[in-house]
């Protein structure tokens, strides 16, 4: 069995066990009448999990061929994405409902999956070296992910995560979250390229 069937076998897995956790965790708030689908989806652990999904498969599909530095791109937003969801959940939303009550799941979204990320990432880095500004690009995910929770809330006055609901401390409190998460998020998007050269790197050495 090939390395790269290994790789494409391990990324199916994973994707389908991540759509299983999803709607297994949907099918259970829909049956107990706590379900509110537009917010379960606008979770960004949900979303990225879903981005997470969605490049896994992609993956696994261009088992055959080189990836494309699109495909790359697009694989390390995912990577800080699950990376940031790892982290946050950590340290802020342990002790908080986040519609992932079922523990399996909650496992498998928040820190299962930002591991197997950053796995898939090292072991099949990008064959092209990355710059940090493209790093930048994958900024634009979280930030219109905020603007819209934002204005939702405001709308809905519903929030996904209580650090982004101003009643608990007003918009100040709000935007030095939303500043120290994205802060957080640059940071992680510089060590995800540096690891992505360096893996890469040696992969292209062995190749010359």
């Amino acid at each position: 069995m090939s390395r790269a069937t290994v790789v494409a076998a391990c990324r199916t897995f994973f994707a389908g066990l991540t759509l299983v956790a999803i709607a297994v965790q949907l099918i259970s708030l829909a049956s107990k009448g706590t379900l509110n689908p537009v917010n379960y989806f606008s979770y960004f652990t949900i979303d990225s999990n879903l981005i997470a999904t969605g490049v896994l498969i992609a993956g696994a599909a261009h088992r055959a061929r080189a990836a494309t530095p699109r495909l790359d791109l697009v694989r390390g937003g995912a990577v800080v994405y699950m990376s940031i969801t790892g982290i946050v959940f950590t340290l802020l939303l342990s002790n908080t409902d986040v519609d992932t009550a079922i523990p399996w799941v909650n496992s498998v979204v928040h820190e299962l999956m930002p591991l197997v990320m950053l796995a898939d990432w090292l072991v099949t880095p990008p064959a092209a070296r990355l710059r940090l500004r493209q790093g930048l690009l994958w900024l634009s995910f979280p930030l219109t992910w905020i603007v819209y929770t934002i204005i939702r809330g405001a709308i809905v006055n519903l929030y996904p995560y209580p650090f982004l609901n101003p009643a608990n401390g007003g918009y100040g409190s709000v935007a030095a979250y939303c500043v120290a998460i994205l802060g957080a998020m640059l940071v992680v998007s510089a060590v995800v390229v540096v690891l992505a050269n360096a893996a890469g790197g040696g992969r292209r050495a062995e190749a010359g």
